[in-house]
């Protein structure tokens, strides 16, 4: 009889060898069997390889109601927990036969499929395992309507059959999972045109998490990528129901137990979240609060980089298998490719802004440096005067080179405005041009500003602070008025003219110096020298290039000019832009001696329109008096004729006047004065001590 039964369990496979349909497979076999073992129903149970989970391989008889697992393309639709079930003896190798399953005190609780059996109309049976290699794979069993139908003779038959039946079941699963795994592993080719619709990941996984379900069945599905700093997941996206719990949109790693495990490349399969998670935890605690049972998490790989997870959720306990963890894998693989083809259309994206941004501001750049040339190009100072446009002609030739250069001229002639030419006409000119005027601060916090300084140098140092030079760097320092420099201070600028080297004040770490110095005085560098007030090694540093400024009165009709000059420009921004120079004004612009300069005059300006109606400005508006009211002594010395001056005179205020007239002329070349005044070096030196000139 069972060398029979064999048989036809060889040809009903036979005939179902590609098309295989578990329902009218158990059909046909129960049909085979009734006569040896009878029964209502007949259930073929699949168990998981961990032992913890079963699925229905088949079931026939009466409405289906645990509803079979697989479909006829053998896909899982439902895993039960073998804890759960009042027949879970059975998986562990025992034989349970039920008389009455009312009366039965072992079935006093029953789980919801159970009660389900029940209320149908069952009342005994006999469920026995089946065996293979050596393990439990499976259940059969055998249910009827009629308690107390089954005896103890049925119980060796049963178990003849489940020996019988086993093999054939366990091969047929293993069979058929590999085609279907094949079939899944298939599809998921289609999830690459699913992601070609869009370059942005987020926009596209909604439809990518619907054509994955039919492949890997969930009731969530989210990606996270791991933040730049390393310690946080930040949601990329997630698909479910409305009311399903997805991950939030940033939360640290720590916060799941899993996190690290994925992060270092391993695949992690939760079972059962309410006992392998911990609520302790707060991500933990959020899937389990969401209802999720089993979850399964693989890591997205950007090449040798973990650098998130993909996230799979479901409400029911032991759903995810190995095969799940394959598929998962693959729709990582797609999922992480989505993400690089939008990074680097972000990046091209990036790159095409920073592009635009670079051109636009290279056209800026471009007006900017016409602007800076038309507002600093030497052509743009004012004056005529021969002795003005040698010193710009010398400046002009050195502006291009790195050379350092020493400014020199009373104050206001322009100091600072020909050290801007120099810098916007030279290599440095997209650098900045930082100034420093040496005699407005004191010195420590001048050698804080020049140097810089690090944090608790210095009471109230309570941050680092870069000094001028480094912010400088790539451009020029226009050093004013250097010879107001202490002595300490000028050691430390003495080693950034020698090494381009510094140190921040209180600090220890040797700074470079990218930077070209143009230094200005109107102080006599040489007579400080002298008088030891200046580092004489300094001087030569600084005095490889010289440029002197002439005063204004020096200048001639420069005057005119650049009165002229700031008439217009002053009296637009006033609103008297038809404002003009009266004949008087001018006589008294031109006879008026200048002392503070370029400076003097632009202030001059300004107070004259500020008092004006409007028309021609008039010396009494200039406040100084035209040439024919000029006295005699209020002449520059130089002009003033030996012959002018006044009969009282004595000879020792001549010679001092003499001598001062001398000094000015050669700049205080101290060795060409002597000469010119027919004494010696030894001789005019002792005259300076006498007039008080030393200093």
């Amino acid at each position: 009889m069972l060398a029979d039964l064999l048989a036809s369990l060889a040809a009903i496979g036979r005939s179902m060898q590609e098309e295989f349909d578990p329902r009218r497979f158990l059909d046909e076999f129960s049909h085979r069997i009734r006569g040896m073992l009878p029964h209502d129903r007949l259930i073929v149970l699949n168990l998981d390889e961990d032992g913890k989970a079963f699925t229905v391989f088949a079931e026939t008889g009466g409405p289906a109601a645990m509803h079979e697992s697989y479909t006829s393309s053998f896909q899982p639709s439902a895993k039960f927990v073998v804890s759960e079930w009042t027949i879970r003896p059975v998986f562990s190798g025992e034989t349970m036969l039920v008389n009455d399953v009312l009366a039965d005190p072992r079935f006093a609780r029953l789980s919801g499929v159970e009660e389900r059996y029940v209320q149908e109309g069952c009342r005994s049976g006999l469920i026995v395992p089946m065996f293979g290699g050596g393990r439990v794979v499976g259940a059969l069993a055998v249910m009827s309507f009629t308690p107390g139908l089954h005896a103890e003779g049925h119980v060796a038959v049963a178990k003849q059959i489940a020996d019988l039946v086993a093999p054939f079941i366990q091969s047929t699963v293993l069979l058929h999972r590999e085609r279907q795994r094949r079939r899944r592993l298939r599809a998921l080719g289609t999830l690459t045109r699913v992601l070609a619709t869009s370059l942005d990941a987020r926009d596209v996984f909604g439809h990518l998490a619907a054509a994955v379900k039919p492949i890997l069945d969930f009731d969530l599905m989210g990606a996270v990528l791991i933040s730049t700093s390393g310690r946080d997941l930040e949601l990329l996206a997630a698909a479910g129901p409305p009311d399903a719990q997805g991950p939030p949109e940033r939360i640290p790693l720590e916060h799941y137990s899993f996190s690290r495990r994925v992060e270092a490349g391993e695949a992690v399969v939760i079972q059962d979240a309410t006992v392998e998670l911990d609520p302790a935890l707060p991500g933990d605690r959020r899937i389990i609060d969401g209802g999720g049972r089993s979850c399964m998490i693989v890591p997205l790989r950007f090449g040798e980089q973990v650098g998130g997870g993909l996230y799979f959720g479901k409400r029911h306990p032991y759903w995810f298998d190995s095969l799940d963890v394959e598929l998962a894998n693959g729709i990582a693989a797609q999922v992480v490719l989505a993400i690089q083809h939008q990074r680097l259309a972000e990046e091209q994206h990036r790159l095409a802004a920073v592009e635009g941004r670079a051109r636009r501001l290279e056209k800026r750049l471009e007006s900017l440096r016409s602007e800076l040339d038309e507002r600093y190009g030497f052509d743009r100072i004012i004056g005529r005067a021969p002795s003005l446009r040698e010193a710009l002609t010398l400046a002009a030739k050195v502006a291009p080179t790195e050379t350092t250069v020493l400014v020199t001229g009373e104050s206001g002639t322009g100091k600072e405005l020909v050290a801007r030419a120099i810098h916007y006409a030279s290599a440095r000119a997209d650098g900045p041009f930082v100034t420093v005027n040496c005699a407005a601060l004191p010195e420590t916090l001048l050698e804080s500003e020049l140097f810089g300084h690090e944090r608790g140098a210095f009471t109230g140092a309570d941050r680092q602070k870069p000094g001028r030079f480094e912010l400088a760097a790539g451009g020029t320092v226009f050093l004013d008025e250097v010879g107001e420099l202490s002595r300490a201070v000028q050691a430390k600028l003495l080693r950034i003219l020698q090494n381009r080297e510094f140190d921040r004040v209180g600090g220890t770490t040797t700074l470079h110096a990218d930077v070209r110095i143009i230094a200005a005085t109107n102080r006599n560098l040489e007579q400080s020298v002298e008088a030891g007030r200046f580092r004489e090694d300094l001087y030569y540093r600084l005095n490889v290039f010289r440029i002197h400024l002439p005063p204004l009165r020096e200048r001639g009709e420069d005057v005119l000019l650049l009165a002229d000059h700031f008439v217009r420009t002053l009296g637009a921004r006033m609103g008297k832009g038809e404002t003009g120079l009266s004949r008087d004004a001018r006589d008294a612009l031109l006879a008026h001696p200048w002392p503070g300069n370029i400076r003097e005059l632009q202030n001059a300006i300004e107070r004259a329109l500020i008092l004006s109606e409007g028309g021609l400005l008039t010396a009494a508006q200039f406040g100084i008096a035209p040439r024919k009211e000029r006295s005699l002594s209020s002449a520059p010395p130089a002009e003033v004729s030996s012959a002018a001056r006044p009969v009282e005179q004595s000879l020792a205020e001549w010679e001092k006047r003499m001598v001062l007239d001398v000094l000015n002329k050669t700049r205080w070349n101290k060795s060409q004065a002597a000469k010119i005044l027919g004494i010696t070096r030894s001789q005019l030196y002792t005259r300076l001590k006498k007039f008080g000139l030393d200093a």
